[in-house]
């Protein structure tokens, strides 16, 4: 069973930075496209980060220079957050087509609050 989890998600002040990790697990030999969505409280969820299989890189535009998507080995995606905002507070998920399939995580909630 291919699954994704996340972590690194939490509280954080203004100003401040996280690193959300996430890690397929299961039984796999291919992993494409990751990127990173957020959802906020009564909104829908968006597209934050994306990585092309060729290492090109989309961001959302009111993450562009905080945020940095990025891929170690055959198996972690993270994304770097920095100066982190009140309005980047949300669930993060990350997703993948991994043996031909998407997968989602279930999410890790990151808050920014003072």
């Amino acid at each position: 069973q291919v699954q994704l989890v996340e972590s690194g998600g939490g509280l954080v002040q203004p100003g401040g930075s996280l690193r959300l990790s996430c890690g397929a697990s299961g039984t796999w030999f291919s992993m494409s496209g990751p990127a990173w969505y957020r959802q906020a409280p009564g909104k829908e969820r968006t597209l934050v980060a994306q990585m092309s299989d060729s290492g090109s890189k989309n961001y959302e535009e009111s993450v562009k220079g905080r945020f940095t998507i990025s891929k170690s080995g055959r198996n972690m995606v993270y994304l770097e957050m920095n100066n982190l905002k009140p309005e980047d507070t949300a669930v993060y998920y990350c997703k993948a087509m991994i043996n031909a399939q998407i997968y989602w995580g279930q999410g890790t909630q990151v808050t920014v609050s003072s």
